[in-house]
């Protein structure tokens, strides 16, 4: 039955699709293949998510090798529920890639954007469901070369810079990745996420495992930009086409952190206590200073795409400041923050698309009085703004709520001070552009001109997702629900 190979095809069909679009050589169908792909791909997702729910973990054995021998796809409710972010993601942003691909690409080159777009999309999907530590290394580079090439072919000369930095970064990310997996096959023998997780007990003391730990830590901090290796990130989301943008923003770091999430806790557990390697303090201090640091340099952005990629790297530092507490409440901030963080910032960035292209720039100085021409457009800005703040009503404040549950539970009370600090510079950087949205004459509109909304195929994803981000700070039955279901299962390695 198909639905036995569900884990499979969740991978294969964007995979498949990828050649076939280069093959075609045309937008127009790229597109569609690109947005059926996304939409099977959350079905299938959907569907994974349900039958964990129902049935338990799923193994699926490539080729019919058993594991630990073979490679095996596992399911369970942390990568099910990052399964169905990143696909939901992309089932959103395709609709809104058409019409921004077509203003922002040359025509030559939309297939291109759209064969990328599905590679990156297999090699994200790859790294969540694959439990095969060398498999999650080949479906990195998957994600990231096909990300490299994605933003090179944004508007301007900027986005070339920004590709070959991410890139950079990137290949050193992947090489400290790749040292650590070969260290930890040395001492157990295996590269089966499972079978790791259970021979590491007997060698969990020595130095080449935690020289493993470190190297995989930071790997995979390059990767998702923890501060302070976050500097190819303002440059890729800026430099980038919009939609690729908001796909990126919403999926790629997310993706990292859930892999970062797996090895620390699923494979390392209660050894993250020796005291030769203090992780989780270092992971505490360094997820405060992306919150504090990263929302200050916002504060003083001009341009409105980069001041998005840095509160980006302050919200990644909410998400490893619940790692680093080690206990239920934090890792369910966590893990819920990784789907509420990526809605609004998928809205976000989508809704610039929509300022860009009417107001042809999004610095702040050039958008004052905005809101008299594109009055939804302004709203929806602000509303997604709210939930980087945390307001209630918004899914950002069930983020902050359960952070500082984590955070009084064990008496940090330093870090209760970090996250208001940081929420009130997020409001500081919101009102940046609701000032000059809302409260500066406008100098630029025509005479007569009432409004000039983006077209609905570009607001409609946007709005989509800034609802969201209202609903499911109302309704937290199945985010913050599936959200306590995978800290569950992360938590179990401290035991």
């Amino acid at each position: 039955m198909i639905v036995e190979h569900l884990p499979a095809l969740q991978v294969v069909i964007p995979l498949l699709a990828a050649p076939v679009i280069v093959l075609l050589r045309g937008g127009r169908a790229g597109w569609l293949i690109a947005t059926l792909v996304s939409w099977a791909a959350l079905g299938i997702a959907v569907a994974l998510l349900i039958q964990v729910q129902s049935t338990g973990v799923i193994s699926y054995a490539i080729g019919n090798w058993p594991p630990p021998w073979g490679i095996e796809y596992r399911v369970d409710a942390v990568n099910a529920f990052v399964l169905v972010l990143v696909s939901l993601i992309a089932a959103v942003v395709l609709p809104y890639a058409r019409p921004s691909i077509a203003a922002e690409v040359p025509s030559d080159r939309h297939y291109l954007v759209y064969a990328m777009f599905v590679l990156c999309l297999c090699g994200l999907l790859g790294m969540a469901i694959t439990g095969d530590a060398f498999n999650i290394f080949v479906f990195l580079e998957i994600s990231s070369l096909s990300g490299y090439v994605l933003i090179a072919l944004g508007r301007n000369r900027r986005a070339l810079h920004a590709a070959f930095q991410y890139l950079i970064m990137g290949t050193i990310g992947a090489t400290f990745y790749i040292i650590g997996v070969g260290l930890l096959y040395l001492m157990t023998g295996t590269l089966n996420l499972a079978d790791m997780a259970a021979r590491i007990a007997d060698v969990g003391e020595t130095r080449p495992v935690l020289a493993a730990l470190a190297f995989i830590t930071v790997g995979l901090s390059l990767k998702m930009a923890l501060f302070p290796l976050h500097v190819w990130l303002p440059g890729a989301y800026s430099g980038a086409p919009t939609a690729v943008a908001a796909f990126m923003a919403g999926t790629a770091t997310k993706v990292s952190l859930y892999v970062l999430m797996r090895f620390v806790f699923g494979i390392f557990g209660m050894r993250l206590d020796l005291s030769a390697l203090p992780l989780l303090d270092m992971l505490a201090v360094l997820s405060a200073a992306a919150m504090i640091v990263a929302s200050l340099v916002a504060v003083f952005e001009r341009d409105l795409r980069r001041l998005l990629a840095y509160s980006s790297v302050a919200q990644i530092g909410y998400i490893t400041l619940g790692l680093s507490l080690a206990n239920a409440e934090g890792m369910t901030a966590s893990v819920v923050h990784l789907f509420n963080h990526a809605i609004a910032k998928t809205a976000l960035f989508m809704l610039v698309g929509g300022i860009l292209l009417r107001a042809g720039s999004d610095r702040l100085d050039v958008l004052a009085g905005l809101a008299r021409r594109m009055p939804l457009t302004c709203a929806a800005v602000v509303v997604a703004g709210l939930s980087l703040i945390g307001v209630p009503g918004t899914a950002g404040f069930i983020t902050k709520w359960h952070l500082v549950l984590g955070a009084v539970q064990d008496g940090h009370w330093w870090m209760v001070a970090a996250i208001a600090a940081s929420s009130l510079l997020a409001a500081a950087y919101v009102w940046r552009f609701v000032e000059m949205a809302y409260l500066r004459p406008d100098t630029t509109a025509k005479a007569g001109e009432v409004h000039m909304e983006a077209p609905l195929a570009w607001l409609v994803p946007a709005l989509l997702m800034v609802a969201a981000s209202v609903y499911f700070g109302l309704d937290t039955s199945w985010s913050l629900g599936s959200a306590r279901e995978a800290a569950a299962v992360l938590m179990e390695g401290l035991r």
